[in-house]
């Protein structure tokens, strides 16, 4: 991260060291490397992402569960490549929920190697008619002597057809919608699981349909008890979210560097770009919001680190505001591009493909607004009870 001293009140003094290896690594390895030619090219470039990323060490922060560890990695790898930084972003959707619920066994066999980069996740949760609305789940999960028959489909699954295995979410009890959902843990290669076939995204990245007929899975693949599944999925998603928010972060710094490198070598009537006052005014407020940003992200992560059960307040803040800003951040790049902005081979076009999604995954803006302004309300009421 280029602005350490924006957030250094809320890092340690490892972090710092940390920041630098994740930065030096990206440097080598993700900066100049070129877009992928279209959705096959993105799937192989994912695995190799993986694998150069685990070995590097890059995921190690989800393992020892230090969440400002994990903004750090993510803010300075999506700046490099938003297509790395989705890689890690599923990778720790799918590696928590271990760690929150799992088993030794489960971790052992599934949350290690992902950590390493030897096993790559999924995140099996959203459905045609079931986004926002978890509770709307229309996947089943039914016991069966020994097994779990899961039937269902999902979809805008990340890692869909090159996961080795997926997390996924099913209704054990439809009659007590979000309190009757479970998560598995469902290798690949399972009979009945099938990749119905990718969802082309304007940015590349591996998203894709999985249906599951008649699939069974032990027992012991069940993560955390039976009907837990909605909370180990919140629990995971809070954690997650702040995350989403530095990546947004990464990407914003990359877009002003890009359009301040621009307007400074840019000269028009006369003088160069950076000269004029509205690109001034321009570049002034996008440097103020990504401040504001980094400090809302840092600030929930913090929270977490330092012992907080549950971030969501923090967490919503720091995903809708950074996410944000970060879209306005780099629209108004484009603008200060000029038509170099809007070139498919410049770096500013593809971060304003890749910035749109992190809006939405997740849980969308309007979500999180939501989420803040009921705790708010929640609270207003306790206040005021006798």
């Amino acid at each position: 991260m280029s602005d350490t001293h924006t957030v250094r009140a809320f890092l340690e003094a490892d972090h710092h060291p940390w920041g630098a290896e994740v930065a030096t690594f990206a440097a080598r390895e993700l900066t100049g490397r070129s877009e992928p030619d279209g959705d096959s090219a993105a799937r192989r470039e994912a695995r190799e992402l993986l694998a150069s990323m685990g070995e590097a060490g890059l995921f190690a922060p989800i393992g020892r569960r230090d969440l400002r560890g994990c903004c750090l990695a993510r803010e300075i790898v999506a700046a490099a490549s938003p297509l790395a930084d989705a890689v890690w972003a599923l990778q720790g959707l799918s590696i928590t929920p271990f760690l929150i619920a799992g088993t030794d066994a489960q971790r052992d066999e599934w949350a290690k190697p992902a950590l390493s980069g030897q096993l790559m996740g999924g995140f099996a949760i959203t459905e045609p008619e079931a986004g926002s609305d978890v509770a709307s789940m229309q996947a089943r999960a039914v016991r069966d002597g020994d097994h779990y028959v899961l039937n269902g489909h999902k979809w805008f699954i990340s890692n869909a057809g090159i996961a080795d295995f997926y997390v996924a979410f099913a209704s054990t009890d439809p009659d007590a919608g979000s309190r009757g959902i479970s998560a598995f843990v469902v290798p690949a290669d399972t009979p009945g699981l099938t990749f119905v076939g990718a969802q082309v995204m304007s940015a590349p990245h591996p998203l894709g349909e999985l249906r599951f007929e008649a699939c069974r899975v032990p027992l012991s693949h069940i993560v955390g008890d039976e009907n837990s599944g909605f909370k180990v999925a919140m629990a995971t998603l809070d954690q997650l979210r702040p995350t989403v928010g530095a990546a947004a972060c990464g990407m914003a710094e990359r877009a002003i560097r890009e359009a301040l490198d621009h307007a400074v070598g840019r000269e028009q009537f006369g003088k160069p770009l950076a000269d004029f006052q509205i690109i001034q005014d321009k570049l002034g407020r996008m440097a103020m919001e990504l401040t504001a940003a980094r400090m809302l992200v840092y600030r929930a992560a913090y929270e977490k680190d330092l012992g907080a059960d549950r971030i969501t307040t923090e967490a919503a803040m720091a995903k809708a505001f950074a996410t944000e800003k970060a879209q306005r951040i780099i629209d108004d790049a484009v603008q200060i591009l000029g038509g170099r902005g809007v070139m498919a081979d410049h770096p500013v076009d593809r971060l304003y493909r890749s910035i749109r999604s992190l809006r939405i995954y997740e849980g969308a803006t309007e979500i999180q607004h939501l989420i803040i302004g009921g705790r708010m309300v929640a609270d207003a009421k306790a206040e005021r009870r006798p």
